[in-house]
């Protein structure tokens, strides 16, 4: 499996109901692909508080790097992915992603 992690750094005057908009259109997105297990998003509850401004995000697991790339090239994952660029706080320096191989025993 591959899980593949994205940490949004909104900018300040997006609010709550534009980013569960833009996390629900992310959404409709899971029973397009089938490589795609699944989509998890939301707001950081971390008693940490160790998120330095990347305080939404969402997983999404594939059940290999097929399934991702599928994810990656689907012209609803771009639109959604512009959208996200766009109200991220300095664009592509306000989101963070990185791929996760899970293997047997490491999930």
């Amino acid at each position: 499996m591959i899980r593949h992690i994205v940490l949004i750094r909104f900018r300040a005057d997006v609010g709550e109901e534009k980013i569960a908009e833009l996390f629900e259109e992310l959404h409709e997105i899971e029973d397009e692909l089938p490589g795609m297990i699944g989509i998890t998003s939301g707001r950081s509850e971390s008693p940490e508080k160790m998120e330095r401004g990347y305080m939404h995000g969402f997983v999404a697991d594939f059940r290999d790097w097929d399934g991702l790339q599928a994810y990656q090239d689907h012209p609803d994952h771009q639109a959604v992915g512009a959208k996200l660029t766009e109200h991220a706080d300095r664009g592509k320096d306000g989101i963070l992603c990185f791929d996760l191989a899970i293997v047997d025993g490491n999930s």
